[in-house]
């Protein structure tokens, strides 16, 4: 009975520490309103939702750790506060510093978007043939072997040294990274394909244009997709690495400016901008993956 009724336990524990302020401090409103958010989202997904196991395991990490949050940094004032501000004061600032952010956003998503549509171009369609042409897999698997470990990352001072702009050079860096993820997941996507399905293709003497958008692309889709969300986060790591070292603007550029101020409250609240874009992202691509692979779960069922 306690796993069911854990998240509410703790929201009420929550709920009495963030309704009674410390002394001279005010009624910490914006985390309370978070709170009964998260209440509220975690009752409607526990009653209509299909996963209750992990919807009650969800709201109840993010209660005891707002609770800890909260305890320490303003009850016990046991961590620096520099370092790990009250939650109230750090949701404030989020408010406050949200057009800022929303404003370098939209570069940020230009280079990522510009490299891993890039990558999402070129590494499915080759590696399709890759995966299909055995030869050409003989002849390509030692090279992706050796140059798919090393991190992309590492390519930024040639980069910088070699193309014209920063832009260029962050957008090929994001290519690199996103490339191999997708290249390599969609050649075992093809491998996967049930042998007796390519055999009947070619009993059908099919053109090569039909076989490869009508049999072996769909075959390889959830390959693909598994490829395709591993580059989305290295993507998005990769452009806040390229922002951190060269950049006037943007996501990461927002993070490193004001931690060479030792502005500390900012920096938390570009972290957590960060970690709800990423959250957004990975959920456009699971709903996305959903929809076009939906073919799966009529057959399970």
């Amino acid at each position: 009975m306690l796993p069911h009724v854990l998240p509410h336990i703790l929201f009420a524990f929550l709920l009495a520490t963030l309704l009674y302020p410390a002394e001279g401090h005010l009624l910490p409103f914006r985390t309370l309103v978070l709170s009964v958010f998260i209440e509220s989202v975690f009752i409607i997904r526990h009653r209509w939702g299909a996963n209750k196991t992990a919807s009650r395991d969800v709201a109840s990490v993010l209660f005891t750790f707002l609770f800890l949050w909260e305890l320490l940094s303003d009850r016990l004032k046991c961590i620096d506060t520099m370092l790990f501000p009250a939650p109230e004061r750090i949701f404030t600032l989020f408010i406050s510093e949200l057009p800022d952010m929303l404003s370098g956003l939209g570069g940020s998503l230009i280079l990522l978007g510009s490299g891993y549509l890039s990558a999402l171009a070129t590494a499915v369609p080759f590696g399709l043939l890759v995966g299909w042409h055995k030869r050409l897999f003989n002849a390509v698997h030692p090279f992706a072997k050796v140059i798919g470990p090393i991190p992309p990352i590492v390519y930024i001072p040639y980069t910088i040294a070699l193309l014209p702009s920063f832009r260029s050079a962050s957008i090929f860096v994001i290519f690199a990274g996103a490339f191999f993820p997708l290249f390599v997941n969609t050649v075992n996507g093809v491998f996967s394909i049930p042998p007796a399905l390519l055999d009947a293709a070619r009993m059908l003497h099919l053109k090569k244009r039909v076989f490869f958008f009508y049999v072996l692309l769909p075959g390889a889709l959830p390959g693909i997709f598994t490829g395709a969300s591993l580059a989305l986060l290295l993507s998005f790591l990769l452009m806040t690495a390229a922002e951190l070292i060269g950049s006037t603007s943007g996501i990461g550029w927002y993070i490193k400016n004001f931690s060479d101020f030792a502005d500390y409250e900012r920096v938390i609240v570009g972290i957590l901008f960060i970690s709800i874009i990423i959250t957004l992202l990975t959920w456009l691509t699971e709903r996305l993956e959903k929809f076009l692979l939906r073919y799966r779960e009529v057959n399970n069922d």
